[in-house]
């Protein structure tokens, strides 16, 4: 395919960095552009793909931007074309095959699929007066969306919500949103941690969700998988192989890397969707699963450090 080459803008990139809301990922900027991070311990080139979105018209070549290397791994740029709704992938050492984002707010076609930039900041909140449930009396629904209506989706699991708050519910227990191949699963096979899948609907209704459970007194925490990643879909080692430990196995394929070489960005990686998924979409908690397979000798464990 023809492809169209620029230069990713390095003018202010360190300081673009230190105000970004995660470490990782693309995100809108309000002076305009996108700014793309990503950790890529393995290859020495990276360009993030542009496929289409606002800006670009439906029969444009690609645009290919090259990130600049900041050291330890990190490949950074502000690329001026891109938007909210801009469809991207990541290309490695020029090669032919291109990968999604290892921290894609969304994937509207699945894992394999193109990632697409998501401004959180574009969602209106009414729940500012929002205090959360006590601990005390808590009464917890477990709920995955996939099933809890015959459409599966967020908005006809909204329209229920007032049902569960007559029932005497007060807190949901919302099973993994990480998107995954195929059209069904129970979430635990999710490969795409920061991207809410896509068979439930866009992040938006997730919040929208969320939004109109708080109106009604209920809270909502996410249960969320940090032992493993599912098989299928799986970009993480084509990024870097150290996001995989070879010291500890689970019960479901290779342990994340939190105490071995190159386990810092790791770390990072995890500490942010933890907070993200609090930050940007107001869950109230999180539910953390298989705890015995999270294998970390660090000082700082990082079931510690996610508690903080």
């Amino acid at each position: 395919m023809a492809l169209t080459h620029y230069p990713a803008q390095q003018t202010g990139a360190r300081d673009i960095r230190q105000d970004r809301l995660l470490p990782v990922g693309a995100e809108v900027r309000s002076e305009g552009g996108v700014h793309f991070r990503v950790w890529a311990l393995q290859p020495q080139r990276v360009e993030v793909v542009l496929e289409g979105g606002p800006g670009q018209a439906s029969d444009a070549a690609p645009v290919v931007v090259a990130l600049e290397p900041e050291g330890q791994g990190y490949f950074s740029g502000l690329v001026a074309e891109a938007g909210a709704g801009t469809r991207y992938r990541y290309r490695l050492d020029g090669g032919t095959e291109l990968y999604a984002d290892p921290a894609s707010r969304f994937q509207p076609d699945g894992p394999h699929g193109p990632s697409l930039v998501i401004d959180p900041d574009a969602f209106q909140w009414y729940d500012q007066d929002w205090r959360g449930v006590p601990l005390e009396g808590q009464v917890l629904y477990e709920m995955h969306l996939g099933t809890f209506t015959p459409d599966g989706t967020w908005a006809a699991a909204s329209r229920e919500l007032p049902a569960l708050a007559d029932l005497g519910v007060t807190v949901l227990e919302i099973m993994p949103l990480n998107d995954f191949p195929g059209r069904f699963g129970w979430g635990y096979d999710g490969v795409n941690l920061f991207a809410p899948t896509r068979l439930y609907g866009t992040p938006d209704d997730c919040r929208h969700f969320i939004d109109q459970a708080h109106a009604l007194g209920l809270g909502v925490i996410l249960d969320v998988v940090y032992n493993h990643v599912g098989p299928e879909g799986n970009v993480l080692p084509q990024f870097s192989p150290a996001y995989f430990s070879d010291r500890y196995t689970t019960d479901w394929g290779p342990a994340l890397n939190y105490d071995g070489a190159h386990a810092g960005p790791v770390r990072e990686y995890v500490l942010a969707n933890a907070g993200y998924w609090i930050a940007e979409f107001h869950f109230d908690g999180l539910r953390l699963d298989a705890t015995q397979n999270i294998y970390d000798t660090s000082t700082d464990h990082i079931l510690a450090a996610i508690a903080r």
